[in-house]
């Protein structure tokens, strides 16, 4: 018999795997119509359509731009409440890129280790400067105070800056 034992002519006949088995195959594939069929159908006929309506594509809410409070009557508590309430607005994105510049220069300085003086040079001169820019503006004002403070800080500063040119704060 010699070295192919039990083959005719020298091949081997090919094995069956169910992973190529075309009935498998066929399973699989009305199985997966059958969980994508509706979900595609949604998509193309009631999603797509309504999305192309709108020429604005955004994810958050956005508001309009109020007066600001030196813009306000002192007797229109309306547009003040309004001014307080965009003040408060902006607070807080100044303060989420603040902590999102922090974040990046902790994960800089944990991915270069000693070497992160110099290679994270860039990202950490942008989160200083972004957090010296909060703390001029938000720094040091009581934390349910509005808008009125916060113009009364830069009005103070202002009148600082006049009286002592030659003096930097920062």
């Amino acid at each position: 018999m010699g070295a192919h034992d039990g083959e005719e002519g020298g091949h081997a006949a090919p094995k069956s795997s169910s992973i190529t088995d075309l009935k498998f195959q066929n399973i699989a594939l009305g199985v997966f119509r059958i969980i994508d069929g509706p979900v595609t159908y949604f998509r193309e006929k009631i999603v797509e359509p309504l999305q192309s309506k709108s020429t604005e594509k955004f994810y958050h809410r956005r508001f309009n731009r109020v007066p600001t409070v030196d813009q306000c009557d002192l007797e229109d508590p309306v547009c003040i409440y309004e001014a307080d309430q965009q003040y408060y607005r902006d607070k807080q994105v100044d303060s989420n890129i603040v902590k999102f510049l922090r974040q990046r220069k902790m994960e800089c300085i944990a991915w270069e280790g000693p070497d992160h003086r110099y290679k994270c040079r860039k990202i950490t001169e942008d989160y200083e400067q972004a957090a010296t820019n909060w703390f001029i503006k938000y720094g040091d004002i009581r934390t349910h105070r509005g808008s009125i403070e916060a113009f009364m800080k830069q009005k103070h500063r202002l009148i600082w800056e006049r009286r002592n040119p030659d003096k930097q704060l920062h």
